[in-house]
Parts: structure tokens; C-alpha cells; sequence
């Protein structure tokens, strides 16, 4: 198992809970820590599990601060402020592109909002340098419409990256996807991680395994008998089990036992 330690709390939920009709969300706590390896730029990937209607997309628009909870708060940054909107960066599922510009300046709108002072040069620069890491230098010239959904998608979590967000959430990023294109996805995101340790990449998905098996921490969400709402029932901490970080773990018995264990749990 590698060595590591958690440090200084990146992202706090505190006693959220969501109502329109009905109790949607109770009681949901949860925090991020920065967790630090020797040797590793190491990023956080954290995984929220749990049914499909169980409240996974509220949460998600909760901690993107677009939805207000009815109780409680989402506290992120070294200072622990109350998220706003435009902090986290959100990659849903049917990647949001604007048909109408190229890849490059698809990825330029991720620059503007960045905070830097740049020339046109600098930003053209980077577009590259970041293009060329994820395979999509031959494309900048091109519309969304002339990529694969896969090629959608990269350019959907780059721009997110280009904005200088550390929290990246991405709704159900595997949904979809065939066994090659699923491998690709986990290493994109694992690579996205660890440019910046503080990275804190946020996975809301029902797809247990491959969502596990690049987490290093996850919450199970589930409903309790008796109880309305659904809320958070267990933590999985993959990092003591000796899961995190390992590229092989799905061919490992304990690892599927693990994933059999969690599904029961839903």
C-alpha cells in the first residue's frame, strides 16, 4: 500500500439537506482533504455512489453552487468560503460545446475565465501544449460536431482545467462508453488530477466499478428504511484498503469483493 497522508480539508459539506415537495437530501457530511504521497503530484479523486434517482444530481448542482440547499453548506479553498457559482467546474454528460466555434477557441473560453492576464500568443500556447497531451492537436481546427463523442468529452474537461478550477465535477463520465473508450476516460481523469495536487476531481455515477477503481475515496448514497431523503450511509476509504492507485485493481478478488459489498448497500 503506498504511503500517504491527509492534510488541510479542500472541500467540506455541512449538514445539507434538500426539500421541494419532499426530503430529497438529509444529513449529508463529507470532506476532502488534500492528500499528499512522496514522490507523486498527487491529485484527489473522490466518487459519489449511489442509484440513479437517488439525489446524486442535486447533490452535484449543490456542490457546483447552483442550487442553493434548504439546510447547510458547501465550503471549498483554503479558507473554507461558502462555494459561489462559477467555482467548481461541471462537465455533464452530453459535454456542452458551442457548435458554432472550433475546438481552440472552444478551449480559448476556458482561458478568458481564468483570472490571468494573457496575450493571444500565451493562451495559443497553452491551448497546444494542452492539446497535445490528450491527443487533440489535430483537431483544434475543427467544430464539435466533427469529433467523436470521446474527443467531445476531452475537450469538455480540458476547457474545465483551462478556467484554473481545482474542483471538477463530472456527471456519470463513463456512461455510454465501450471497455477501450472507458480506459481512456479513467487515464484522461487520472492525469487531470495529478497537474496540480490540489485537483479534486468529483465523480457522481452509478457505474461502481470503473468509478471505484480510480477513486482513492467514496461515498455510498442510499436511502434509509424509515427515513425520507436519501443520504450518505458509508464511506469507502480505498486508500487504507490499498486499493487507490493501482491500475490493476480490477483483476484483484478483493477489489470485486469490495465492488459486490458496496452494491448490496444501494
Amino acid at each position: 500500500m503506498s504511503n500517504f497522508t491527509r492534510q488541510e480539508v479542500l472541500l467540506q459539506a455541512e449538514n445539507i439537506s434538500l426539500r421541494f415537495d419532499k426530503l430529497i437530501l438529509r444529513d449529508i457530511n463529507f470532506q476532502i482533504h488534500n492528500i499528499v504521497r512522496e514522490g507523486h503530484n498527487q491529485g484527489q479523486v473522490v466518487s459519489l455512489i449511489g442509484r440513479s434517482g437517488i439525489g446524486k444530481t442535486q447533490l452535484f448542482k449543490i456542490l457546483s453552487g447552483l442550487l442553493q440547499p434548504t439546510t447547510g453548506k458547501i465550503l471549498l479553498g483554503e479558507d473554507l468560503h461558502p462555494v459561489k457559482s462559477g467555482e467548481v467546474g461541471i462537465v455533464h454528460q452530453n459535454y456542452i460545446l458551442f457548435n458554432h466555434r472550433t475546438i481552440e477557441a472552444n478551449l480559448k473560453i476556458g482561458l478568458d475565465h481564468c483570472g490571468k492576464e494573457m496575450t493571444d500568443k500565451e493562451k495559443e500556447s497553452v491551448i497546444k501544449e494542452y492539446a497535445g497531451h490528450f491527443d487533440l492537436l489535430d483537431h483544434l481546427k475543427k467544430y464539435p460536431m466533427q469529433l467523436s463523442g470521446g474527443q467531445r468529452q476531452r475537450v469538455s474537461i480540458i476547457q474545465q482545467v483551462l478556467t484554473g478550477n481545482k474542483f471538477i465535477l463530472l456527471d456519470e463520465p463513463f456512461s455510454g462508453l465501450d471497455a477501450l473508450m472507458i480506459d481512456r476516460v479513467k487515464d484522461l481523469l487520472l492525469k487531470i488530477s495529478t497537474l496540480h495536487e490540489h485537483n479534486t476531481l468529483i465523480i457522481v455515477s452509478h457505474d461502481i466499478e470503473t468509478t471505484l477503481s480510480i477513486s482513492d475515496t467514496a461515498w455510498i448514497m442510499a436511502a434509509q428504511e424509515g427515513k425520507e431523503g436519501a443520504t450518505i450511509t458509508e464511506e469507502v476509504d480505498l486508500m487504507k484498503l490499498g486499493f487507490a492507485w493501482n491500475p490493476n485493481v480490477k483483476k484483484e478478488a478483493a477489489f470485486r469483493d469490495l465492488i459486490e459489498s458496496v452494491k448490496s448497500k444501494l
